[in-house]
């Protein structure tokens, strides 16, 4: 199959575009590359077929896009903090470009498969969080993403096939400060000797989620006979920010400590994704450990 990837430059693109050439398909990346470089995809630039265009210039996309199988949308704008300062780039980038793609897709009568977000859900009543909990975003951000699910929605009632999977706290290789930033930013303090930096008091839970797991729900998504809907991808298994830290210290083997800071705007207490409906829908279970993985990165 010939499969497009929009952010294929990106900390979850490029990991895609390794995994769909490992399972012998050919890939085509579109990236601008404000938010990517050139470098990340290295490794496999004379394997792939690369544009470098931004999802908001529509009518560059068509040609591109229409010779292949299925469309995976991941670019975006994903920092929580920039989208409280660049509100409207975040909804034309966010929203906008994800219209075009919602609309060239309908078009060319393709299937998509979309980076949502849990970010969609905002502070929860009820953990584990279901994909039918009430979607009320705390940040810009979310907003955006939860504005994407309202377009697929609308695409997905006049017959387009649509898959949102909404990423929990997505971590690998390659992160930047955007996804799952805070282990980039523990492993740098650690690396540095610095105290980590907690905002907060640390009892706040995530779900990390490995990044090749999270290409191989793409992939499932895609080949699957499921026309339309959202799904949760994350592990199901909480870890406090505190926990993470202390892992991170005890790894390292280095004599340091948390320093606590106050809370950041927009960010929630409690994160943790039920994820029956991907085990079911899409047969897909996450490999890869936090731990395990921390200790192989050191």
């Amino acid at each position: 199959m010939r499969y497009v990837i929009t952010g294929g430059a990106g900390f979850v693109g490029r990991h895609l575009a390794d995994y769909l050439l490992k399972n012998n398909h050919d890939v085509v990346v579109i990236d601008n590359l404000y938010n990517s470089s050139i470098e990340n995809i290295s490794n496999i630039i004379d394997q792939i077929d690369f544009h470098k265009i931004d999802i908001l210039e529509k009518e560059k996309l068509k040609p591109i896009i229409k010779n292949s199988d299925g469309i995976f949308h991941q670019a975006a704008l994903v920092d929580v903090q920039d989208s409280y300062k660049q509100t409207k780039k975040f909804f034309d980038v966010n929203v906008l470009g994800t219209k075009n793609i919602l609309e060239l897709s309908q078009e060319l009568g393709l299937k998509t498969v979309f980076a949502s977000s849990a970010s969609v859900y905002g502070e929860t009543k009820e953990i584990p969080i279901l994909e039918n909990s009430e979607r009320l975003p705390l940040n810009p951000y979310g907003q955006t993403k939860l504005e994407d699910e309202y377009l697929a929605e609308k695409f997905s009632k006049d017959g387009s096939s649509i898959i949102g999977l909404r990423y929990f706290n997505i971590y690998g290789k390659g992160q930047s400060d955007s996804y799952a930033g805070v282990i980039t930013k523990f492993f740098k303090n650690a690396l540095e000797n610095k105290n980590l930096r907690i905002n907060g008091d640390g009892l706040q839970t995530r779900d990390f989620v490995y990044v090749g797991d999270v290409a191989h729900a793409n992939l499932l998504a895609m080949e699957s006979k499921i026309k339309s809907g959202f799904i949760n991808i994350g592990t199901g298994k909480p870890v406090t920010i505190l926990e993470l830290a202390n892992i991170i210290i005890e790894k390292f083997g280095l004599n340091l400590k948390p320093s606590f800071f106050k809370p950041l705007d927009g960010d929630i207490k409690d994160s943790q994704a039920n994820i029956e409906l991907a085990k079911t829908l899409l047969n897909w279970i996450p490999t890869t450990e936090l731990e395990a993985w921390i200790k192989s990165q050191i």
